[in-house]
């Protein structure tokens, strides 16, 4: 059991990206998955996360976890697996290699910067990261209006106006979101007193 115990602590504290361990990580096609049963060390086992985003379990069949949390498959695994043991059992997975191509994803920056377009940024990548990625404000910028555009599920357009004189010029940048895939920047061009 201590040994057990200790090998889950090992592959928690050296999974490479701590991205992929946090909360918010959707499990992709091509990350591998360390899964851990403490009570049948025979069914412990690294697997690959399929392209249609399954993986395969011993017992548990076929499940889903592409799109799904650590603790969502950690609860679909234990579930599938409670009928062959007298207790539910204790499920422990942890993603031990992420694909990378699934931590990226575009965003649009149009306007007074300097590369304008589409620019592939990584998950966490905030918006003042993003307009740094795409060359920074031009002398022509309107650097107190810009707007972060987004499409929410629902199909409706929120409008998050960003303030870059501010914080350049020591301002706190507390409203600093993180981008989403599709978002768009805009840097309108100065008006002529502005």
């Amino acid at each position: 059991m201590r040994q057990i115990l200790c090998a889950i602590l090992f592959a928690v504290l050296s999974a490479p990206f701590a991205l992929a361990q946090s909360a918010g990580y959707r499990v992709q096609p091509g990350d591998t998955l360390a899964i851990t049963v403490l009570e049948d060390d025979t069914l412990n086992r690294e697997v690959l996360v399929l392209p249609d985003g399954r993986i395969s379990v011993p017992l548990a069949g076929s499940v889903q976890a592409g799109g799904n949390s650590v603790g969502t498959i950690e609860s679909t695994i234990a579930d599938r697996l409670a009928s062959n043991f007298a207790v539910r059992p204790s499920v422990f997975v942890s993603v031990t290699t992420v694909d990378e191509d699934g931590l990226t994803f575009p965003v649009y920056v149009l306007g007074e910067v300097a590369a304008p377009g589409i620019h592939e940024v990584e998950t966490g990548t905030t918006l003042l990261q993003a307009i740094a990625l795409a060359g920074g404000p031009d002398r022509f910028a309107a650097t107190k209006r810009i707007q972060l555009r987004r499409t929410d599920s629902s199909g409706q357009e929120k409008l998050y106006l960003f303030n870059y004189r501010a914080v350049e010029r020591g301002g706190s940048i507390q409203s600093m979101i993180t981008l989403r895939e599709g978002d768009v920047i805009l840097v309108p061009e100065r008006r002529l007193f502005e």
